[in-house]
């Protein structure tokens, strides 16, 4: 883990995103994000400015088994809000995303699916997915 991981401030969700921000909320948690486009470090885990990007960066608990390299559907999600905005699914997460289990139409690889502009992004971990206990990551869920 990076040591140089951006500090949260509290969001105001009752004002849209400003200009030239990103705004991404992920489920179930409640937790929101917001930074100015195409500024986070990359920290080597899924495409740069993927989700799994976003949730690294802010220490935000999403599985990535194989590292977000596409080798596996673990940071598998479902984009609520903002599809327009990211990366059209290619091949290589295309034919990952056949092995999930219950892929929905707005289903998402993590490590896969870009940031392409500014804008708010709603994004669900699917209950089933939510890997709450795993060796060398925080304890997120319940009774945690």
């Amino acid at each position: 883990m990076s040591e140089t991981k951006k500090v949260v401030e509290a969001v105001d969700l009752s004002k849209p995103a400003g200009e030239g921000m990103v705004r991404v909320t992920f489920l179930p948690e409640g937790r929101t994000v917001e930074f100015p486009f195409d500024t986070l470090p990359y920290e080597g885990h899924g495409l740069p400015m993927s989700f799994l990007d976003v949730a690294e960066n802010y220490d935000i608990f999403l599985d990535h088994a194989c590292g977000g390299v596409c080798a596996c559907t673990t940071c598998h999600l479902h984009v609520k809000e903002g599809a327009q905005g990211i990366s059209e699914a290619e091949d290589l997460e295309l034919d990952r995303m056949e092995t999930a289990a219950d892929i929905q139409l707005n289903s998402r690889l993590g490590c896969q699916a870009v940031i392409e502009k500014p804008g708010t992004y709603v994004v669900e971990i699917p209950k089933w997915n939510r890997n709450y206990v795993q060796e060398g990551k925080p304890a997120h869920g319940p009774g945690a």
